[in-house]
């Protein structure tokens, strides 16, 4: 077994990756920055490292200063997480050169998933349905020509983007010409790569994700699907699995597509099927990513399974002793996402946490690094804590969840508590009519409540 792991990243999801270390028996090293001295997972770990300042470029972004700790440490493997350097083709590459285990997919199909267009290339050959679009366009008259081929509305999306950065949704063709500048400038400062492409907009589409596990021996198996349609600028606020809308024929196909996917790449590790389904349940290929997710503990909650600990054992040689059809979920689970925001303009509100009351029902999970006295710092994602449910229906897990939330109070920062509890309270969440237009279609309603509270 892997005997040391440097864990190159922060806040929840450095935590939750110790935890599962120290029950396998595998030792930890943390690194943080300057701002994160006081952080939870620095003391977690059983050895921790500080390297270099408080921005992510000076610190959890520096390959080196990481890989130099690694080496120091005689660390054997490194988990990146999600996010900075998880879905960093140059960094798995590193790692594999300085000797040491990069847990998580190969390099190249890091780089193959990373890049949006060679994605769908890729996805289209191997026979998966991918929205409509364009190949990378040199100018904005080219993208108009393409947007009247591919028809009205579409998508204007930077080719290297992630986490809903670079992409517009443009009705005509006067919209076309801003948004490709806009989107131009924002591709080349957050990605360093300026292409773009267009891709047809589904209207109240919903978000659903298929988890994947595949091992060296090319046995991949499908955990079922993860819904995340309620977003706030294309980023998931709540999500849940399983998905209230699907029916099981539509689930069990959308398995096979995701086993598909990653077997055209020679996929490894654990990954994620992103696709969008319209309303009359056509799905299609939206991206892959190449690493865990923000929402994975819905998933390890409706199958009882760790993913941090066959992450693991899979870059450890191990292969899944399962076969698909021993597969089989229970319950439902549904997970929110706390953040230190303006629960109405979801601008961030950083800040010291004065104090912190969590619920502490049996049946919730807490992901929540922070204590009072916690800062909450610009440099970082606003995300305070995740908190999962789970219930035997999903009607019993919303039940669970609004008591949970009414339990929960943080002050010092603004979070978007209100929010959530308001999206709890509404019927049309209740009855599981949740496409990803819910808190624009809702808005109104939401912020009324909001006020009220």
């Amino acid at each position: 077994m892997i005997n040391t792991v440097l864990i190159a990243n922060r806040g929840e999801i450095a935590s939750r990756i110790i935890r599962t270390c120290k029950k396998l028996g595998v030792k930890t090293i943390a690194v943080y920055s300057e701002a994160d001295c006081n952080a939870e997972h620095v003391t977690l770990a059983d050895e921790a490292y500080c390297i270099g300042g408080s921005r992510v470029q000076e610190s959890y972004l520096n390959q080196e200063q990481i890989l130099a700790v690694a080496k120091q440490a005689k660390a054997d493997a490194i988990h990146p997480g999600y996010g900075l350097l998880s879905e960093q083709a140059s960094f798995a590459t590193a790692c594999k050169d300085n000797g040491l285990t990069f847990i998580g997919p190969s390099a190249t199909a890091i780089a193959l998933m990373g890049d949006k267009l060679q994605a769908r290339k890729t996805m289209e050959a191997a026979g998966i349905p991918v929205i409509p679009g364009s190949g990378a366009l040199a100018s904005a008259a080219e993208a108009k020509t393409k947007a009247r081929e591919i028809g009205f509305p579409v998508m204007v999306k930077a080719a290297s983007g992630g986490g809903g950065i670079g992409i517009d949704v443009c009705r005509n063709e006067e919209e076309i010409e801003a948004a490709f500048a806009r989107n131009e400038k924002k591709a080349r400062m957050f990605f360093g790569d300026s292409s773009l492409y267009l891709e047809k907009l589904l209207e109240r589409p919903r978000h659903i994700e298929i988890q994947v596990l595949a091992d060296s021996d090319g046995h991949i198996l499908a955990f079922g699907e993860r819904e995340c349609s309620i977003q706030r600028r294309h980023q998931k606020v709540v999500e849940e699995a399983p998905s209230p809308f699907l029916d099981q024929t539509t689930r069990e196909a959308m398995e096979e597509m995701a086993k598909k996917a990653a077997a055209a790449i020679g996929y490894e590790n654990a990954g994620t099927i992103e696709c969008l389904l319209d309303s009359d349940g056509n799905y299609y290929f939206l991206e892959m990513n190449t690493r865990l997710q923000v929402e994975h503990p819905v998933t390890e909650e409706v199958f009882g399974i760790d993913l941090v600990e066959w992450q693991l054992r899979i870059a450890n040689g191990d292969v899944l002793p399962w076969q698909q059809h021993e597969l089989r979920g229970s319950g439902h689970a549904i997970e929110v996402r706390i953040y230190a925001e303006d629960p109405i303009r979801f601008f961030p509100s950083p800040g010291i946490i004065k104090d912190i009351s969590l619920p502490k029902q049996p049946f919730i999970r807490h992901e929540c690094p922070v204590k009072a006295g916690s800062v909450i710092t610009p440099f970082y994602d606003p995300m305070i804590a995740k908190l999962i449910v789970k219930g035997g229906t999903r009607i019993e897990a919303i039940t669970r969840l609004k008591e949970a939330l009414n339990d929960y109070d943080i002050t010092g920062v603004k979070t978007n508590l209100p929010l959530l509890r308001a999206i709890c309270d509404h019927q049309a969440f209740i009855e599981g009519n949740t496409p990803t237009s819910f808190l624009n279609d809702y808005k109104e309603e939401l912020f009324i409540k909001e006020r009220e509270a």
